[in-house]
C-alpha cells in the first residue's frame, strides 16, 4: 500500500502554471471535462493583475508572519482585501457592535482614540436617578461623572432641580449671560413659567458650556418685579396640577438638553439627576429618549435609605442646601420631611414595570452596603455597577505623596530603580513623623466633633457630619501603599518598622515606565530623538514611550483603575508614596481635573496632599516639606496649578 501511495505520488501532475496573460494551457480542455469551475470573474481578474504586476525586485513583505517564515523562497506577493458585504449582497443594516472602549488601550478606525466614536450610538449612555429626596442621589451622580470622566469618557450631569428654581425664580443662573454669545430661548420652560406667573415672564435663555444654567435674560427691574414660584412643601403635592405640569416639563426640557449632549456635542454619558419617582414620569422619559435616537442606552440607578444615621446627615446637607439657604433649620427641617411625604404618597421603586419592558436598572442601598443588578448590558453599565459597589461613607484620610529625593532624581534621568540619597532618607523621617502627628490630630478633631454635633444644625454650621461617626474610631488602621521600586519602598522605611502601620508595595503604583527613553535625561531625549520630544510636548496625555514596555499617561490610567476602586473601598486611612506620574493620575481623579490637565499637572517632590472624603465631596490640604524644619508646612489656599518645567 505504501508503495502504491508514493507511485501515485510520483506520478501526479505538478501544479498547474498560469501564464502571464492568465490563460492555462489545458484550461479549456478540463472546463469541457467538468474538472474546473469557470472564471471567477472581478476578483480573479484582479488577483491576475496583481500577479501580473509583480516585481521580485520591489516585493516587501507586510504580514508579520511572512517576515518569521524560515524559508529563503520569495513570499507570496500581498493582494488587499477589496471592501466587501460579507453577509449578504445588500447593504449592511444592523448596527455596529458595540464593545468595550477604553482611551490608550483600544483602537479602531472609528475610534483611533479609543472613546466612543460618533457613530457607537447604542454604546453611549442615559443614566436616570431614581429616589426619594434626601437619599444621596446627587453624591452618587457626582461620583460617578468623575470616575467616567477620569476614565476618559465625555460625561456630564444635567440637574433637574437647579433647573426648576431657575424656572421658578428663586435661583440665579451660575453664568452670566455673554451678549456675545447666541441666545437660545428655551420656550417649552418660558410657557410653563408664564402659566404659573399669569405674566410674560422673561427669556431663558440656555448657555452652551453649561447645558443645565439658565440665563434670565431681562433688565434688573423684571427680575424684582418676577413672582417667586412658592417652593416649599405644597409645590411637591402630587395634587398641586399647575406645579406638577412645571416639574414634568422642566424634566424633558432637561433631558433634551441631556440628548443634544450625546448625540450632537461628543457625549458618552449624559445623567439625569432628579428623584423621576413614579412609573409615569419613568415611561415619560423612556418614551423622550426612543422618540430621539431608540439606540441609546438607558440605565436607571435607584438609591434606597434605610439607615438612619445616614438619612440624617442627608437632610443636614438638604438643609444647607439653596431651597434653604438663610432660613430657620427648626422650620425648614419640618417643611423638609413634609416634601418627602408628598413625594412617598406617590413613590413607585423600580421592579416589576422595568423587568417587563426588559430595562437595565441598579438599586443602591444605604451607598453601596446593598445593589441589586437587573439586565446590565454593556460596558459601561458594568463599570458602573462595580464602582458603585465599592462606595463607603467611613471618616478617613488619604494621603498622596511623591518618594524622598532618589539619585536619577539628582542627575535628571527618567524612570530606572535607583536609591535614595541621604535627603531622601531624611524626607522618609520627616514624613513619618508628620503623618504620626497628624494621625494623632484627627482622632482628637473627629471626637470632638461628635461630642458637639446636634440635629437640625445650629445656626451658621454648614458642616454636616459622617453619617458613621459612631463607630469606633480607635480602630481604624493605617495603610501605607508604596510602588516596587526601589526609591519608594526606601521612603517608607520607618512606617515599616512600627507595627502600627501597615506597609504594602503595589507594582500598580510603578512610575510610568519610558521604555527606549529609561536611564536618559529629557536633554538627551531632545538631541538624539528629536521628533519624538516634539511629539512628547505636543500632546503628553496621548503620548506612549516606544520601545518594549513604553507606556503613556492612558495606560498609567488603566492600570489604576483598580486601585482608585480599592482607595473608595476600604474604611482605614492611606498614604500612598508613588511617583510624579502616578501622582498626577491619582490628584486627577479626586480633585476632577480635566484630561488637559492630568499631564501638565504640578507635582514636585516634597509636596504632601491631604484628601478628606465627605458626604458633600472632600476637604483638601497641601503641605510643603520644610527640609531645615525636617517638618511640613501647610500651603493655604492650595490650588491645582500647571506645572513651569518642560522637562516634566
Amino acid at each position: 500500500m505504501k508503495g502504491q501511495l508514493l507511485a501515485s505520488s510520483a506520478t501526479a501532475p505538478s501544479s498547474p502554471t498560469i501564464s502571464a496573460n492568465g490563460s492555462h494551457p489545458h484550461a479549456a480542455a478540463r472546463f469541457h471535462d467538468g474538472l474546473l469551475p469557470p472564471a471567477a470573474g472581478p476578483a480573479l481578474a484582479h488577483a491576475l493583475r496583481s500577479l501580473n504586476d509583480f516585481d521580485p525586485a520591489k516585493r516587501t513583505y507586510d504580514s508579520p508572519y511572512s517576515r518569521s517564515i524560515c524559508s529563503t523562497a520569495p513570499g507570496s506577493p500581498r493582494i488587499p482585501p477589496l471592501r466587501q458585504n460579507s453577509g449578504s449582497q445588500t447593504p449592511r443594516v444592523r448596527p455596529h457592535a458595540t464593545t468595550l472602549n477604553i482611551p490608550g488601550m483600544t483602537r479602531s478606525k472609528a475610534s483611533p482614540d479609543g472613546r466612543i466614536p460618533e457613530r457607537d450610538v447604542a454604546a453611549k449612555l442615559v443614566i436616570i436617578m431614581v429616589g426619594l429626596p434626601a437619599r444621596g442621589k446627587s453624591y452618587i451622580t457626582k461620583k460617578i461623572q468623575r470616575y467616567l470622566s477620569w476614565q476618559q469618557h465625555n460625561s456630564k450631569i444635567f440637574n433637574v432641580g437647579n433647573r426648576r428654581r431657575i424656572a421658578a425664580g428663586v435661583a440665579s443662573p451660575t453664568t452670566q449671560f455673554s451678549p456675545t454669545s447666541a441666545p437660545r430661548p428655551d420656550a417649552p420652560t418660558q410657557a410653563a413659567t408664564i402659566l404659573l406667573n399669569g405674566a410674560n415672564a422673561p427669556n431663558i435663555v440656555v448657555e452652551e458650556d453649561e447645558p443645565t444654567s439658565l440665563d434670565l435674560n431681562g433688565c434688573a427691574d423684571c427680575r424684582k418685579r418676577q413672582e417667586k414660584i412658592d417652593q416649599s412643601a405644597k409645590f411637591f403635592d402630587p395634587n398641586n396640577v399647575s406645579a406638577a405640569k412645571l416639574r414634568e416639563q422642566v424634566a424633558l426640557d432637561t433631558l433634551d438638553e441631556l440628548l443634544d449632549y450625546l448625540l450632537h456635542r461628543g457625549g458618552a454619558v449624559g445623567i439625569l439627576d432628579a428623584t423621576n419617582s413614579t412609573i409615569y414620569r419613568r415611561q415619560l422619559l423612556v418614551n423622550r429618549i426612543r422618540e430621539r435616537e431608540p439606540k441609546l442606552g438607558i440605565l436607571f440607578i435607584e438609591s434606597i435609605c434605610h439607615d438612619h444615621n445616614l438619612l440624617e446627615a442627608n437632610m443636614r446637607l438638604k438643609l444647607s442646601g439653596p431651597d434653604y439657604k438663610d432660613k430657620d433649620p427648626m422650620k425648614s427641617l419640618e417643611d423638609f420631611k413634609e416634601r418627602v411625604k408628598a413625594y412617598e404618597s406617590a413613590y413607585e421603586p423600580l421592579g416589576k414595570y422595568e423587568e417587563d419592558h426588559d430595562l437595565q436598572y441598579i438599586q443602591m442601598i444605604d451607598v453601596g452596603r446593598k445593589v441589586v443588578h437587573h439586565r446590565l448590558k454593556g460596558f459601561l453599565s458594568g463599570g458602573i455597577a462595580s464602582y458603585l459597589t465599592t462606595f463607603n461613607l467611613s471618616p478617613r484620610q488619604i494621603w498622596i505623596t511623591r518618594h524622598g529625593q532618589s539619585v536619577d532624581n539628582q542627575l535628571g534621568k527618567l524612570g530606572g530603580d535607583s536609591e535614595l540619597t541621604e535627603r531622601g532618607h531624611y524626607y522618609g523621617q520627616a514624613l513619618y513623623q508628620f503623618i504620626t502627628q497628624k494621625r494623632k490630630e484627627w482622632l482628637i478633631d473627629q471626637k470632638n466633633k461628635i461630642a458637639s454635633s446636634s440635629f437640625p444644625p445650629k445656626a451658621g454650621d454648614h458642616t454636616p457630619p459622617y453619617p458613621e461617626l459612631n463607630q469606633e474610631l480607635d480602630d481604624k488602621n493605617f495603610c501605607v501603599w508604596t510602588s516596587m521600586l526601589r526609591r519608594s519602598i526606601e521612603t517608607a522605611e520607618y512606617f515599616d518598622a512600627d507595627d502600627d502601620y501597615d506597609v504594602k508595595a503595589w507594582e500598580m503604583l510603578n512610575e510610568l515606565n519610558a521604555g527606549t527613553f529609561e536611564g536618559m535625561t529629557y536633554d538627551e531625549i531632545a538631541q538624539k530623538y528629536p521628533e519624538e520630544y516634539q511629539k512628547r510636548s505636543r500632546d503628553k496625555l496621548q503620548y506612549i514611550y516606544p520601545g518594549v514596555g513604553g507606556e503613556g499617561y492612558l495606560q498609567v490610567i488603566s492600570r489604576l483603575r483598580d486601585m482608585v476602586r480599592e482607595i473608595e473601598r476600604i474604611t482605614d486611612h492611606v498614604l500612598i508614596i508613588s511617583h510624579r506620574s502616578v501622582c498626577r493620575v491619582l490628584m486627577a481623579y479626586f480633585m476632577d481635573l480635566t484630561r488637559d490637565d492630568i499631564a501638565d499637572l504640578d507635582v514636585p517632590l516634597g509636596i504632601l496632599y491631604a484628601i478628606e472624603p465627605k458626604p458633600y465631596g472632600i476637604e483638601f490640604h497641601a503641605y510643603k516639606y520644610n527640609e531645615e524644619q525636617s517638618w511640613f508646612d501647610e500651603m493655604p489656599n492650595y490650588k491645582p496649578q500647571k506645572t513651569v518645567d518642560r522637562n516634566n
